[in-house]
């Protein structure tokens, strides 16, 4: 069976609207697995994978209020503890629903380090935004207090950012490919997998957070996948979005996509990385690439909805 692999947002879980409590989390999860249980039925294989930005954030956010009575832990351990959770509540509403469709199949979570180069001038240049909005006054309070760095993320308030170098290899890629073999649903490089550079022939955790959809498009190409489908916040790529001009763009080449991308038309704290990671896809060898709402992800990869680069 074709092989997709299935990128969602860690804002799939957690809604604007919402607080992000664990039970909307869990229905939020259940909305997505629906989807996906529709994919399957379609007579596709699939790999999930799934961003942590707010996650992470929330996680970082209670070391630092607990860091005078507990340890703190450095951000590749919370990026691993967002692999876990998160993992979980996927793999456990994406079998529940399967069940529900009497379609017994295993799901597991794996915790993929990701390695990266530690030359990546991503470190030194933090731009992946992580965790919940501040004010401004809050955000300084921040930056003067723990060392952060704050940007403002389009007009929704300040976030801290911190480094987000390139995927280079995946450790754990032999493990995904006997268990997708296996007929077993993986739940792999979540949160862009857990960072991790080569030093001496062995590994060292890193604080970073890959960019998933990066990390994801890397996946793919590793396991040989026709497909890539991305999720974001509507249910196709616009260009001049938010004015009157916006356009959907259905079916799009990479070369049009490419000067899209080079017109300044998809910000790098928004659109910009799910398209970088869409076209890396296809230079590699992916056949095409599709982009389009959480919501509507069967629909996209039928050709009804979203954005397909080919």
């Amino acid at each position: 069976m074709p092989l997709v692999v299935v990128a969602i947002g860690g804002n799939s879980l957690v809604k604007a609207s919402q607080k992000g409590t664990i039970a909307e989390q869990f229905e939020n999860a259940a909305t997505t697995m629906r989807q996906l249980a529709d994919v399957i039925a379609g007579g596709f294989d699939i790999v999930l994978t799934h961003g942590n930005g707010p996650q992470v954030g929330n996680v970082l956010l209670r070391v630092e209020l607990a860091m005078h009575q507990v340890y703190p832990l450095p951000l590749d351990v919370c990026d691993a503890d967002t692999v876990g959770g998160m993992g979980y509540m996927l793999q456990q509403t994406l079998c529940n629903e399967l069940r529900r469709r009497e379609q017994e199949r295993t799901v597991v979570t794996c915790v993929t380090q990701v390695r990266v180069d530690a030359a990546d001038p991503a470190f030194q240049k933090p731009t992946k935004p992580i965790g919940p909005f501040f004010t401004r006054e809050a955000a300084e309070q921040k930056t003067a207090r723990l060392g952060w760095k704050m940007v403002e993320d389009s007009g929704r308030g300040y976030r801290r950012v911190v480094p987000s170098p390139k995927p280079v290899d995946v450790i754990e890629i032999d493990a995904v490919r006997k268990l997708i073999a296996a007929k077993v649903i993986p739940i792999a490089v979540g949160g862009g997998g857990v960072p991790v550079v080569e030093t001496d022939g062995m590994l060292h955790g890193v604080e970073a957070v890959i960019d998933k959809d990066l990390a994801s498009a890397l996946l793919g190409n590793l396991l040989g996948a026709e497909t890539l489908l991305i999720s974001t916040g509507v249910d196709a790529v616009q260009v001049n979005y938010g004015k009157p001009s916006a356009r959907a763009l259905e079916t799009v080449s990479r070369a049009e996509l490419r000067k899209h991308l080079a017109d300044g038309q998809f910000p790098a704290g928004s659109m910009g990385p799910k398209i970088e990671a869409a076209l890396a896809f296809l230079d590699r060898g992916g056949r095409q690439a599709i982009i389009s709402s959480p919501e509507r992800l069967a629909d996209a990869l039928a050709g009804k909805t979203g954005t397909r680069v080919t």
